[in-house]
């Protein structure tokens, strides 16, 4: 019973539900034909166009919003100018279905996001937000709603789907990482913030709208929604740059001969992956990332090297005072207040740090100590980060690399084996 309700055993369970779903759906609309062919088609091409203008990016929450707007505005639609619909439950999903699938055949093809999720999140949606509104309009019991009322009933059944897909994308995002499920969900809920609420508010203006003036309400309210997904992508476009600048500042340590080939970005891809493991989420997350490149920038202003650029070798004073060289750095190349904060206090008793520096700290030195040992040596490593003196590293830092160290073990590997070396500590790092 308990297994049952493990978020990674319902990602499954609800790709099944879309899958019946969606079965059940085509055959009812397969038999009854389609109702107000026109207004499907619009809405079919409307929610079509959106998805081809689909570009998966972690920026951005919702990656087609005018195909999530669309296909919401189709769910609650109730009038046609001024006559009443009757397309119903299984004509929405069926609509919704086949628009999803011919607008990411593009993104298929490409090998783009996945595809499996989206569709099945697309559609346990729309059949909420449909079950929901259309029993009750097409039995007349929204008769009597009007203006604010229905309004109102609209963006609560809208907020509602939305809730629902947001939980789904955690639940799938989880099974699919392996990182912690609140954080991930406590993610997904912030990002609902932004592009999402205007889904919302789109979705409910359409259904309004056409219910008054008709089809034409399409085309007009979808330019507000296309340049919003269009300014989300020059966002991710210029913090894909920014990041790509912090990448490249943070490889002058190893083209001046300070640091190992790769260092900066290895010890980058590990932190993020333990910050993510102990709850760390958004602003913070991107703090990290940033701070883990730049953590060995401080070498620069050194005369003479640090040998292989091994700074948790030093002793405690000269760590100190390599971090606070960086931090100075950090703070000149305007990566942040933050980031420059972690690196300078990197080196600082476990104790005093802020999770991020703790995290940078230990990553640096398993990173340092494994490198260049073979499996043993890896082991080895971490096992010396477990022994060290207390104030050196923060044990949940420790074991949050055990773990995430486990999960990146090859996939030969019996399951029983990577949990006992979890448990015990006897990790290998993933390639790279």
């Amino acid at each position: 019973m308990t297994l049952a309700l493990r978020p990674s055993v319902l990602c499954p369970v609800a790709r099944i539900c879309a899958g019946v779903v969606a079965v059940l759906c085509l055959c009812a609309t397969v038999r009854t034909g389609l109702a107000e062919r026109p207004v499907a088609l619009a809405f079919g091409g409307l929610i079509a166009l959106g998805e081809l203008t689909r570009r998966p990016t972690a920026e951005v929450r919702e990656t087609a919003p005018l195909g999530a707007a669309g296909a919401l505005s189709y769910a609650l639609l109730g009038d046609h100018a001024g006559q009443p619909t009757h397309h119903g439950v299984a004509q929405a999903v069926t609509v919704v279905l086949a628009a999803t699938l011919l607008g990411s055949v593009p993104h298929v093809a490409r090998g783009e996001g996945s595809t499996r999720d989206h569709l099945a999140r697309r559609v346990l949606t729309v059949a909420f937000a449909a079950a929901c509104f259309q029993p009750m309009f097409n039995q007349g019991a929204l008769a009597g709603w009007s203006g604010s009322a229905y309004a109102l009933l609209l963006l609560t059944l809208l907020a509602l789907a939305t809730l629902c897909d947001t939980l789904l994308t955690a639940i799938c995002a989880h099974r699919r990482t392996g990182w912690p499920f609140g954080p991930l969900l406590r993610e997904e809920v912030r990002g609902m913030a932004g592009i999402t609420s205007a889904v919302c508010a789109t979705g409910a203006v359409m259904a309004l709208a056409v219910a008054v003036v008709g089809l034409w309400a399409l085309p007009v309210f979808s330019v507000p929604l296309l340049l919003a997904q269009l300014s989300h992508r020059r966002y991710a476009a210029v913090r894909a740059t920014y990041r790509q600048t912090i990448a490249s500042l943070a490889r002058a340590t190893e083209i001046a001969g300070y640091t190992p080939a790769g260092h900066a970005r290895r010890v980058a891809a590990l932190a993020v992956a333990v910050g993510r493991d102990l709850g760390l989420s958004g602003p913070e997350l991107k703090v990290l990332e940033y701070a883990a490149l730049m953590h060995d920038i401080g070498q620069l202003s050194l005369v003479d090297p640090v040998p292989a650029g091994a700074t948790a070798c030093l002793p405690a004073a000269e760590q100190r005072r390599i971090a606070l060289l960086g931090g100075a750095v950090v703070r000149r190349t305007g990566a942040g207040c933050e980031v420059a904060v972690v690196v300078e206090r990197q080196a600082d008793p476990c104790g005093e740090q802020p999770p991020a520096a703790r995290i940078v700290r230990a990553v640096n030195a398993y990173e340092e100590k494994a490198r260049d040992a073979g499996p043993g040596g890896r082991r080895a490593a971490l096992e010396e980060l477990r022994r060290a003196p207390a104030g050196d590293y923060a044990p949940e830092v420790v074991e949050s690399l055990a773990r995430v160290l486990s999960r990146q073990e090859p996939a030969g590997h019996g399951g029983q084996d990577r949990r006992r070396r979890a448990r015990g500590g006897l990790t290998r790092p993933g390639a790279g």
